[in-house]
């Protein structure tokens, strides 16, 4: 039998049954200091992100002149260079994903943020297109572990009243690299400050420098107390639970209210294949159609479309390789302001309402935006204008995507779903996107360009009726009661209950 410890913790191996209040005390905490540490060293690689994505998406024009130092074309980088991200993304989703569910949040997005900054670094040191192609690959290989690591560790820390609106926003923080990169890569392509061989290198090489820096903060990011709960470390997560109510009591000045449920778990080390499997396809089939939905949808929309915004403002209105950063950072704008705003309706109006309207809503203005475009109504700050609309609430429901595949499968199979529902919309879209819409946009031809506009939108109004009819409502519900863990012995024990029981407020061996 586990040993009892100082406080009443226990130390628990795999094997033991052993009930807890663990989650409903971390979902009862009021947002304090402590949650802005998990905001700042989880979320901001979302920046980095969109940093990535928009500084190559602007600066291939100019990769491809004569003087650049690599021998390379500018379809070859929005197109085989954006295809090869994506697909690294997709490989190190999978790959770390599962390594996630196995051996913890933590130790996953420490080395995940290593590969990526490693990967960032060589890639400013490109002599040859082969080179740049491979460390491509491997950025994104580094990123799409980080998809997985992270938004498991930040639904399992974030308290239930908050984490719909806390998850949109840190997923669209992207956007806020977005920015930064186009504002950078006109300071890149600016010949009269940086040589054509130096400026692009540069921006890669503070990519590297900004991936160190929340590296250094990731080490005060505790490991989440649900994953060692689970894999029979309940005194680890017993200490790391009682320190963020020590902390946060201290700042509010008043006990903490108490928590409400118990939950009994039979503790184990690992989840098999087949046990995922039968999760997804079998017993959440439902879930799997609509986060399947969701990710095919906004992959096809942002991977497929956006990486050719430059090229299409340089090509239908002359506007120069140069300024295109200027239009980007107004587009990126509108998409963090979405998740920014409507964030909050989504733990309040409700998931199901919030996530179908964006999804529709943002593909039917996209079908407005493709008939004004083919009537020649549209100039680049209109089209710039329009796209601002899209991606208003598009970017809300692309945020959403990536809240609902965290929170609706069990704990056990969470970073394993993420990566899986991510590897494969992205896939579809963000792989075979770029290349199909780089010969679209390429073509010079409008119609070809309102083809691209047209089977976007298709796939984001789709994907918002498949969630009108079944996505989960999950605002301000405990992960646990979304999704009950497959651990799981016994149902939760409610508040009134447990006011009867002794050791209130700490993990202990089930009795039968």
């Amino acid at each position: 039998m586990p040993s009892a410890q100082p406080g009443g913790s226990v130390t628990a191996a795999t094997g033991h049954t052993v009930t807890t209040d663990i989650p409903a005390r971390l979902d009862r905490l009021p947002w304090s200091r402590w949650h802005w540490t998990i905001v700042i060293g989880l979320g901001t690689v979302w920046i980095l992100d969109g940093l990535e994505v928009t500084v190559v998406g602007n600066i291939a024009s100019r990769l491809s002149e004569s003087g650049s130092g690599l021998p390379i074309s500018s379809g070859q980088v929005t197109g085989i260079a954006a295809a090869l991200y994506v697909a690294g993304a997709c490989a190190g989703a999978l790959f770390w994903g599962r390594l996630t569910d196995k051996w913890g949040r933590k130790k996953l997005f420490m080395i995940t943020l290593a590969v990526y900054l490693a990967a960032t670094a060589l890639t400013a040191v490109s002599f040859s297109s082969w080179w740049f192609f491979a460390f491509r690959f491997l950025t994104g290989f580094g990123i799409g572990g980080e998809y997985a690591a992270i938004n498991s560790a930040i639904d399992e820390l974030i308290p239930a009243f908050y984490r719909g609106r806390v998850d949109l926003i840190i997923n669209g923080s992207f956007w806020l690299g977005a920015v930064g990169g186009s504002l950078l890569s006109i300071l890149a392509l600016n010949t009269d400050i940086l040589p054509k061989d130096v400026g692009w290198r540069l921006t890669f090489a503070l990519g590297a420098l900004l991936a160190f820096v929340i590296l250094l903060v990731r080490r005060h990011v505790p490991e989440s107390p649900r994953w060692l709960l689970i894999h029979g470390r309940d005194r680890e997560a017993e200490e790391i639970v009682t320190s963020i109510e020590e902390r946060v009591e201290a700042e509010k000045g008043r006990p903490l209210d108490r928590p409400e449920g118990e939950i009994t778990i039979h503790q184990r080390r690992s989840v098999t294949f087949v046990e995922i499997a039968r999760t997804l396809f079998s017993d959440y089939r439902r879930r799997s159609v609509l986060g399947f939905s969701l990710f095919i949808g906004q992959a096809f929309l942002y991977n497929a479309i956006t990486f050719g915004f430059g090229a299409i403002l340089t090509k239908f209105f002359d506007v120069p390789t140069g300024d295109t950063g200027y239009y980007f950072a107004v587009i990126a704008i509108g998409n963090f302001c979405g998740p920014l705003l409507l964030g909050k309706l989504f733990d309040t109006v409700g998931r199901r309402v919030m996530i179908s309207s964006t999804y529709l809503i943002s593909g039917l203005l996209l079908f407005g935006t493709a008939w004004l475009f083919d009537r020649g109504s549209l100039s680049a700050g209109t089209l710039t204008a329009c796209w601002c609309a899209v991606l208003f609430f598009a970017s809300a429901g692309a945020s959403s995507a990536y809240l609902t595949v965290s929170e609706v499968f069990p704990m056990e199979t969470r970073a394993m779903s993420i990566a899986f529902f991510y590897a494969l919309g992205t896939a579809a879209g963000g792989i075979s996107g770029p290349l199909l819409f780089a010969d679209l946009t390429g073509t010079g031809k409008v119609g070809d360009t309102v083809l691209a506009f047209q089977i976007g939108a298709t796939l984001m109004c789709a994907a918002g009726l498949v969630a009108a009819f079944l996505a989960v409502r999950a605002e301000r519900r405990s992960l646990e009661d979304i999704a009950k863990p497959l651990t799981a012995a016994a149902a939760t024990v409610t508040g009134k209950a447990r006011s009867a029981k002794e050791g209130q407020g700490r993990s202990r061996p089930a009795t039968a």
